[in-house]
Formats: structure tokens, C-alpha cells, sequence
């Protein structure tokens, strides 16, 4: 597919039509491809554990993470109200020398590793299933389509395409890289059988971004240049009824974008349109160099979000089970 870099807005319109999800599971949805990830899929991917290994696929949730503020997104805050230091002075008010710690954190709900849930972006007002924006999200929070209705949902056969590894010797991507269909399905065809993505996966796409920010600093990954996903490849994504999609990049998508003139087009055709749910800012390089170890790129992968009602995003810390 090629694309019409000046005409940004034909070109969504002209693929949201190849690609909308709204009815497909009825006038009620509120899951979108998560309904791809059905029972069947969750016994195939408990089968895929052998050796019983774990990596979290999470970044760091502390004061040194990669916002700066763009959109009030801040780096979490975590602040302790009762300490040792309170026990030792003994004015907790506690019986018989017990004493213990509590701690608060503040933070937004998509600083770190996390999940956009459906409510998070909106085509021409619009929201999934062709719903109004006005009458989804409110200053209550999303009253149709809150991450709470996700939070059993995601658990089911994970795939790490490590596109990075594939076309790169240093098993990093260039800033501004589109990764298209072509390099997908090269990767898949390199990496095997292991790697084939079909109905209910859970799809991970690795494009190295994070690993070059740990040895050199953020150094704008929280919204600069990065590889990311072709705003080409969404009939694909359609095509292949993945459950939900995530990337080791903050957003999810190629920046600069494909286009002279947008923000966040792939956003906006398969968050409202398609109905997919998509993660950002995961950390697969462990995962990766494993896989890459024993030739298997499929395991159980675990990743629900916070069951935060009402809410258009959840933290998440994501487990992937070899």
C-alpha cells in the first residue's frame, strides 16, 4: 500500500471502511478483537508453558520513567506515610511493638508500561462501536468502555515478532522507521512456526527503541522520533483478527507519522474504528533474547489491566510464561 502523504485525511477515511469493527459483536460492545480471545485460545496458550520461566514485560514505575509533562503526563510520585522510622519512634499507635509501612503513589494512568483501552481515542467524535464521544467519556470517566471491563480479558497466547532483531545487526530500529506488512510477515517467515499470528494473539512487536533509550537515556522516547508500526499495516492487523497489539515505544505507531499533516493516524482508525486494543511502552528485551535462545516465539502471556473504573488507560505489568 502506498500512501498519500498530503492527504492525510482521506486516507483514514478510505481504510476505516476496509477495517471498522462497529456491530460485529453487537450493539453493547464494549471488548472490540478482545472477543477474539476466547476460552479455546487461553487452553492453547496455557500449553505453550514447558520450562515454567517468567519475565516481566514492564518498565520501571518511578520518578526517573520518560514523561515530561507533555499533556500533564507526569513520572509517577511515590511517597511513604508511615515508615521504620515511625515504628522505631513507636508513635503509630500500634500494641504489643508491632509497627509497619504504608506508601501512596500518584501518577497517570499511561506514564509507564500500559494498555489504551477503547475510550482513549476518537475518530470525527466518535467512539468504538459508533458511539458519541459526549456520551462515553465524561469528566465521570468513560461510563460505556472503562478498562474495568478488560480486566479478566487479557490472558492468552502472546507472539514477539522481534522486527528489530530481524533487519537490524544491532537489533535496533532507526527513529522514524515504518515498520510495514512486508516486515512482519519476514520476520515471522524468519523466526518460524512459533511466530505465525492469527485470530486471538496477542501480538508484541519489538522495534529496539527502548533498549537504546536505557543505555542512552529517554532523550525524547516519551513522544519523539521512533520506529513504529506503518500506518499501512491496519487492514493487516484487521485481516489477522488479532486480540490486541503492543510495542516496546511510546506510541505504538512510526514518528514522526506517514503523513505531512497528523497525529496519531493509526490511533485513530483501530482504537474507535477497529476496536483494538493496543500497549505501549513494554519492555521485551529479556523475553526477546530468550526466545531468540530456544527458537520459540509464543508463550502464555498474562497482562490485565487495573480494574480502574471508568478509566481510558491502566498501568499494567505484563508477564510473559515460557
Amino acid at each position: 500500500m502506498t500512501l498519500d502523504r498530503s492527504d492525510a485525511e482521506g486516507e483514514i477515511a478510505r481504510v476505516v471502511r476496509d477495517v471498522r469493527n462497529w456491530g460485529r459483536w453487537g450493539p453493547d460492545d464494549v471488548l472490540g478483537t478482545l472477543n477474539f480471545l476466547d476460552e479455546t485460545k487461553r487452553i492453547e496458550a496455557a500449553g505453550l508453558v514447558r520450562r515454567g520461566v517468567t519475565f516481566s514485560l514492564s518498565q520501571a514505575f518511578d520518578t526517573d520513567g520518560p514523561q515530561t509533562g507533555w499533556r500533564r503526563r507526569t513520572n509517577p510520585v511515590h511517597t511513604m506515610t508511615d515508615t521504620g522510622v515511625d515504628a522505631a519512634l513507636g508513635n503509630q499507635g500500634f500494641p504489643h511493638g508491632i509497627g509497619g509501612a504504608d506508601d501512596v503513589i500518584a501518577m497517570p494512568l499511561q506514564c509507564s508500561t500500559q494498555w489504551d483501552g477503547l475510550g482513549h481515542i476518537f475518530d470525527h467524535g466518535m467512539a468504538w462501536n459508533g458511539r458519541r464521544s459526549e456520551q462515553v467519556v465524561t469528566s465521570e470517566g468513560d461510563l460505556v468502555t472503562g478498562i474495568e471491563h478488560m480486566a479478566s480479558q487479557l490472558v492468552g497466547r502472546g507472539v514477539l515478532l522481534d522486527v528489530a532483531r530481524h533487519l537490524s545487526a544491532d537489533g535496533e530500529l532507526e527513529d522514524g522507521y515504518p515498520i510495514t506488512v512486508d516486515d512482519l510477515e519476514a520476520t515471522i517467515a524468519a523466526q518460524g512456526e512459533s511466530a505465525r499470528v492469527g485470530r486471538g494473539d496477542i501480538l508484541l512487536v519489538r522495534t529496539g527503541r527502548l533498549a537504546r533509550a536505557k543505555r542512552e537515556g529517554w532523550n525524547g522516547y516519551a513522544g519523539g522520533p521512533s520506529a513504529g508500526l506503518s500506518f499501512t499495516t491496519a487492514r493487516w492487523l484487521h485481516a489477522k483478527e488479532v486480540a490486541a497489539v503492543a510495542t516496546d515505544t511510546w506510541g505504538f505507531e512510526v514518528r514522526p507519522n506517514e503523513f505531512d499533516e497528523a497525529f496519531q493516524p493509526l490511533h485513530q482508525v483501530v482504537i474507535p474504528n477497529m476496536g483494538l486494543t493496543i500497549g505501549e511502552m513494554w519492555d521485551f528485551d529479556q523475553l526477546a533474547a530468550d526466545c531468540a535462545g530456544d527458537g520459540r516465539w509464543d508463550f502464555l502471556l498474562t497482562a490485565p489491566p487495573l480494574r480502574i473504573t471508568g478509566a481510558v488507560g491502566s498501568p499494567v505489568n505484563p508477564i510473559a510464561v515460557k
